[in-house]
């Protein structure tokens, strides 16, 4: 794992992303960059995917705006980005106009700046369309990045992409200021936008199962529908949860929360839980930054199987638990509600973990490659 020490020199660093308030996991990802890179010293200019202005108080300015099916704007963009020292290009497969959002490959070809493309999905069943483009952006970018081993592993095994191109860099993640202690009666906590796949449901089952024993720990469903989502569909998976939590008679110990919460606020928020639980359906996802986020708030955590999660909770912060199982995750849940010393040894181990995934350690590595590239980069034109 690449973890460097604060860099001293200060650079001047292109970041291309989504952006707040776009409500999206890349747009938060790249406003916490932002803010740690710029805290380090560098000059930070954002170019933001699908808006014109954005991000939060405190937050790097966005400098340039990419539009879908605008040459105009991807021109202007690459030519703002050229003058940077390196850029750091956010990539998941349909932020960029096109097909699979092919046009970020128009976007590198116009980049005369080193580039770093930061990998935010690496499928393991790719469509043909989706193959081709991965190793068509790896055959651009100067380095790409990726936020675990299974990731980088896959995408050198998949997509053939040659390993000394490939850098594994931790997803970043606020620290608390203090360390709260656990709260006397028990409360488990999912947070993030919801929609479909989320396994909300089979929460809520392994609750009822609880409840049924006479163990009723609190359950906390934090976060509002995903906009992608709300645009289709509305409240509908929503309101099933909310149906669910009534016939399953678990209504005083599940509750929903749709408050919203600023990073350090939802930071504090985590500190507070016993044990966080992501019940997610996909078998495939190699980054997540909600489990980092309760790894580096020193919070168990209870799982499904996902490469992320096996990953990260191999050394002892969480358990692992069968995809779609109410009853497998109703047993991890009694197991760290009831059993202090388990959950004290996996917060131990979490709070061990914390400080390597902390958005300092993860700016500071990422302004070193860039510094590494830019520096290979100016020797190769002299």
């Amino acid at each position: 794992m690449h973890v460097a020490s604060p860099v001293l020199t200060s650079s001047r660093i292109g970041l291309v992303s989504t952006y707040p308030p776009t409500l999206c996991g890349l747009a938060t990802f790249a406003s916490a960059l932002g803010r740690a890179l710029a805290a380090q010293g560098h000059q930070v200019e954002v170019v933001r995917l699908r808006g014109d202005h954005g991000g939060n108080p405190g937050d790097p300015p966005v400098v340039a705006s990419i539009h879908e099916a605008d040459p105009a704007s991807l021109a202007a963009a690459a030519d703002q980005l050229s003058q940077c020292d390196t850029v750091i290009v956010q990539h998941e497969y349909g932020i960029y106009g096109g097909a699979d959002g092919a046009e970020v490959i128009d976007l590198l070809d116009a980049i005369t700046a080193p580039t770093i493309v930061v990998l935010h999905t690496v499928p393991l069943h790719p469509t043909p369309h989706q193959h081709q483009l991965l190793g068509d952006i790896a055959d651009r970018a100067d380095r790409l990045v990726v936020m675990s081993t299974t990731a980088h592993d896959r995408l050198c095994e998949l997509y053939r992409v040659d390993p000394r191109d490939v850098d594994v860099i931790p997803h970043g993640a606020a620290t608390p200021r203090g360390g709260p202690p656990m709260e006397v009666a028990p409360q488990l906590l999912t947070w993030g936008l919801l929609g479909p796949g989320k396994g909300l449901e089979h929460a809520i089952g392994a609750v009822a199962v609880l409840a049924r024993e006479r163990v009723r720990p609190r359950y906390t469903i934090s976060g509002v529908t995903h906009p992608n989502v709300f645009a289709r569909e509305g409240n509908r998976y929503h309101n099933t949860l909310v149906r669910q939590v009534a016939a399953g008679g678990v209504g005083s110990t599940v509750h929903f929360d749709d408050r919203y919460r600023t990073t350090e606020q939802l930071t504090e928020y985590i500190a507070t839980a016993h044990a966080v639980i992501l019940p997610y359906d996909s078998q495939d996802q190699v980054t997540s930054g909600v489990l980092v986020d309760a790894l580096a708030a020193g919070r168990p955590v209870i799982a499904t199987a996902f490469p992320h999660a096996l990953e990260l909770l191999s050394s002892g912060a969480g358990l692992v638990v069968p995809h779609r199982n109410p009853i497998a995750l109703a047993t991890a849940m009694r197991s760290v509600v009831l059993d202090r010393d388990l959950a004290a040894s996996m917060a131990a181990e979490a709070r061990r973990i914390a400080p390597s995934l902390s958005w300092p350690a993860v700016a500071a590595s990422y302004a070193e490659l860039g510094r590494t590239l830019h520096a290979r980069t100016g020797a190769a034109r002299a």
